[in-house]
C-alpha cells in the first residue's frame, strides 16, 4: 500500500522533532511493505507573523484527499494561544469532522510515575475526548468591551450525535480492553449539558451490556486520576474536560514528552490527524534534546488508524525496548542528557 501523509511541523519544537523523525518512519514502513510519501506544509505562526495568518484561505483544501496528517506542534510565545489554535489547530479538527480524540497514557517499563509506589503497567488507560464542540464550539461573543458593562458569553454546545459518536467510541474501546468505562461529567453544576450528557451515556451503554459503567464529577475524576490511576481503563469526556484529563494522565504516566494522541474523522470521509500532547515546548526549541518519542508513537496510532497493524505494532515494541534499556539513550525529560537524534537511532537500531 501507499499513502500520502501530510505533515505540518508547525511550532517551536515541532519542526525539530518532525525532521529527524521522519526518516525512521520511511524505514518502519518500507520493513513492511508499505510505501508513504510526506508533503510539508509550513504553516504555524512564523508564518502568521509574516502574513497575519497561521495558514492560507485555501490550506485545508491542500490537504483535504491526504490519507492522514501527522502535526509536530503549535504555539509560540509571542502569539496568543487562542489565536494559534483558532488559526490551525480547531479548524483542522472542525472541518474535517475529527471528533474523536483518543489519548492513551501508559506508564512504560523503564519509566518512573512522579507518584510513588507504581511501576510498569500499573498505569494503563486512554481517554476519549468529544473534540470538535462542548466547552470549544466558540459560540459567544465579548460586547461593550472597555465599558464597565462589558459582557463575555461562552456557550457550550453538545449535540447528540456528537456525544452519541464519542460515547460509542469509548465503550467500543472498553469492551475490546477490560470493559470498564468512567464516564467524566458535572451534572451537579451544569443542569442541562451534563444531564444531557448523563442521558447519551446510558442510552449507548444499552448496547453494550457487558461494559461496566462508572460516572465521576471531573473535580473528583481529576483527583481519582492521581490517588488511583491504576483503576482507570476507558475515559469519555467532553472536550474541556477531556483536556484536562488527558493532561493529568500525561504526567502521572512519566513524561509529556510520551503522550501521543489522535483526532479521528470515524467515517473515514477526511483524514484524521495525529499529534503529539506535548505543545511547542518553547524553553527548549533549538536545544536538540526534545524527546521525540511521543511523536513516533503518534505515527504509529497513524499508522493503526490506516489498517498498517504491523508498522504500528514496530514502532511501538522499538520504543518500549528503548524505554526499558537502562542503556540507551535518554532525553533530559526523562532524566538523561541524549539528544533527539540519538533517541530517534535507538529506536530505529530496535525496529
Amino acid at each position: 500500500m501507499s499513502y500520502e501523509i501530510a505533515t505540518i511541523p508547525g511550532d517551536g519544537i515541532g519542526p525539530e522533532v518532525v525532521d529527524e523523525t521522519l526518516p525512521l518512519l520511511h524505514e518502519a514502513a518500507s520493513r513492511h511493505g508499505v510505501e508513504i510519501e510526506f508533503t510539508e506544509y509550513d504553516w504555524g505562526t512564523e508564518r502568521y507573523l509574516e502574513t497575519g495568518q497561521m495558514m492560507p484561505d485555501d490550506a485545508l483544501d491542500q490537504i483535504v484527499d491526504a490519507d492522514s496528517i501527522l502535526l509536530g506542534a503549535v504555539g509560540h510565545p509571542d502569539v496568543p494561544d487562542h489565536i494559534t489554535l483558532h488559526g490551525l489547530l480547531l479548524p483542522i479538527r472542525k472541518e474535517f469532522n475529527q471528533q474523536v480524540c483518543k489519548r492513551p497514557s501508559i506508564l512504560f517499563d523503564g519509566v518512573e510515575s512522579p507518584l510513588r509506589g507504581y511501576e510498569s503497567g500499573d498505569i494503563d488507560f486512554v481517554v476519549y475526548r468529544e473534540n470538535t464542540e462542548g466547552e470549544y464550539s466558540d459560540a459567544g461573543g465579548r460586547v461593550h468591551q472597555g465599558f464597565d458593562h462589558e459582557v463575555a458569553v461562552q456557550s457550550a454546545v453538545h449535540t447528540r450525535e456528537g456525544t452519541e459518536t464519542i460515547v460509542r467510541a469509548a465503550f467500543e474501546a472498553a469492551r475490546e480492553r477490560e470493559g470498564h468505562m468512567t464516564s467524566i461529567t458535572k451534572s451537579n453544576a451544569q443542569a442541562f449539558s451534563m444531564t444531557f450528557w448523563d442521558d447519551v451515556v446510558e442510552d449507548v451503554a444499552e448496547e453494550f451490556p457487558n461494559v461496566e459503567v462508572e460516572s465521576l464529577l471531573i473535580d473528583a475524576g481529576s483527583m481519582d486520576l492521581v490517588r488511583r490511576p491504576e483503576e482507570f481503563d476507558v475515559l469519555v469526556a467532553s472536550n474541556l474536560f477531556g483536556d484536562i484529563l488527558t493532561d493529568i494522565g500525561a504526567i502521572v504516566s512519566g513524561s509529556m514528552g510520551l503522550a501521543p494522541s489522535g483526532n479521528i474523522n470515524v467515517d473515514d470521509e477526511y483524514p484524521s490527524m495525529f499529534e503529539p500532547v506535548h505543545g511547542s515546548a518553547p524553553d527548549i526549541v533549538g536545544q536538540g534534546v526534545a524527546n521525540p518519542m511521543a511523536t513516533v508513537l503518534s505515527a504509529a496510532m497513524l499508522f493503526e488508524n490506516l489498517g498498517e497493524d504491523d508498522v504500528s505494532d514496530a514502532l511501538w515494541s522499538a520504543v518500549r525496548e528503548v524505554l526499558a534499556d537502562d542503556d540507551a539513550p535518554a532525553t533530559p525529560d526523562l532524566g538523561g542528557s541524549a539528544s533527539t537524534g540519538d533517541v530517534v537511532a535507538a529506536i530505529e537500531d530496535r525496529l
